[in-house]
């Protein structure tokens, strides 16, 4: 108990006094209820949209998850080449930066041309926005790896493989979870942003509905539910790292 009050209670007394303020400032008639619906309204919403909303979310979950394995599959395979061959490396690095740099609205418009309305543009654009947290992470988690550690796999006779097996990989784990979290948040988003431009249902399809039907207190409620499936993934991801990484939760329960 007081460790989940140490963890958790300070974010959860944030959240409150974000919501707590959020109300004030709408019930006061500084903005008009329309421009900003006070957390009561769009709590509201949930008892008859709950259907709705969760039929969904369902929809942006499975774009969500089918993206986000590529991505990890895509980050993983750049980042084992990359950590390989010092030369592809050196080649690869600067046209990952040079993606990034490119904004996702920009892209989504031409998915969509090019691959329809239906689910393969939004699976393709969410493993464009999750492969770089997930590559740069495992790269540097590979390179951060003890050269001590290699040299004496290495003298027992190890191979390649499992000097990769039994040394890097154990060793990145870190680095691929702090990706991983990073990238379970962009997942969400990206998904989102993809319906925008065109699809027949998802939250982002539902968000641009409410908003020309100018039902704030809707579009809010869309944004709770966005925001609870990204922490609910980051939660999944904080429980397969404790799983993954024994060590790690000892020594934290020891601090």
């Amino acid at each position: 108990m007081k460790r989940f009050a140490k963890n958790y209670l300070p974010a959860v007394a944030a959240v409150l006094a974000v919501l707590l303020l959020w109300q004030l400032l709408a019930t006061s008639g500084a903005v008009p209820s329309y421009m900003l619906p006070s957390p009561a309204e769009v709590l509201a919403v949930f008892p008859a949209d709950t259907p709705l909303l969760f039929s969904h979310s369902l929809v942006t979950l499975q774009e969500a998850a089918l993206g986000l394995a590529a991505g990890v599959t895509a980050g993983f395979a750049i980042a084992v080449v990359m950590d390989a061959f010092a030369l592809l490396r050196r080649a690869i690095y600067p046209l990952l930066v040079l993606s990034q740099t490119v904004p996702v609205v920009a892209i989504a418009p031409l998915l969509v041309l090019w691959l329809g309305y239906d689910i393969a543009p939004k699976v393709v654009l969410v493993a464009l926005v999750t492969f770089f947290p997930i590559a740069v992470g495992l790269l540097q988690g590979f390179q951060s790896v003890d050269p001590d550690e290699v040299a004496l796999m290495r003298s027992m006779g190890a191979s390649r493989w499992q000097v990769f097996r039994f040394v890097k990989i154990p060793g990145a784990l870190p680095e691929f979870f702090s990706g991983l979290r990073i990238a379970v948040a962009y997942a969400v988003v990206g998904a989102v942003i993809s319906e925008w431009l065109g699809g027949f249902s998802g939250l982002g399809v539902y968000m641009t509905r409410v908003q020309k039907a100018f039902a704030f207190d809707r579009m809010f409620a869309v944004i709770f539910v966005i925001s609870a499936l990204s922490l609910l993934l980051m939660l999944l991801v904080g429980l397969a790292e404790r799983k993954s990484m024994p060590w790690r939760r000892g020594r934290g329960e020891k601090e």
